[in-house]
């Protein structure tokens, strides 16, 4: 079940990436033109869902892990290679902040009256949501915490 969850965690990962820069730039162009469709709405709301799945993937990860990458024993802060306390505790902080700030961003979006101020709305705060993720994806260049492309 680790493996199986590891993989679509790890799968979906770039269709989350995708959706989230979809919904960024869909926003700039949108913003150009001065409307708020329906399919914005729709490509905001399908790039959140896919962050709100990764975490309950990611949530099941963390807590069914059997101490492969998440071990609070010893001193897991000042672990050799760092990896138990990226997953610990970076990975999971940093990904949960981003997920929070898409989702306020979202909500703010609706809330605004005006339509390009719905787009700026969407811009700003889903950028700094992609920023993070980028920031605490276990890509595979950082050997040391073992991240694989998918």
């Amino acid at each position: 079940m680790y493996n199986g969850l590891l993989h679509a965690h790890s799968g979906l990962r770039w269709i989350a990436l995708i959706l989230l820069v979809a919904a960024i730039v869909n926003a700039l162009v949108s913003r150009s033109k001065g409307t708020y469709e329906k399919k914005d709405k729709m490509l905001n709301l399908f790039a959140m869902i896919t962050l709100h799945t990764q975490l309950l993937i990611g949530l099941g990860l963390y807590f069914i892990n059997s101490r492969h990458k998440v071990s609070f024993e010893g001193e897991w802060m000042s672990d050799a290679n760092g990896m138990h306390r990226f997953f610990g505790l970076e990975h999971f902080i940093g990904m949960l902040l981003a997920i929070v700030v898409i989702t306020i961003g979202r909500k703010k979006a609706e809330k605004a009256t005006e339509n390009a101020d719905k787009h700026k709305k969407i811009v700003t705060w889903y950028v700094i949501g992609l920023l993070l993720i980028i920031a605490f994806i276990p890509w595979p260049f950082r050997t040391a915490l073992g991240g694989a492309w998918f």
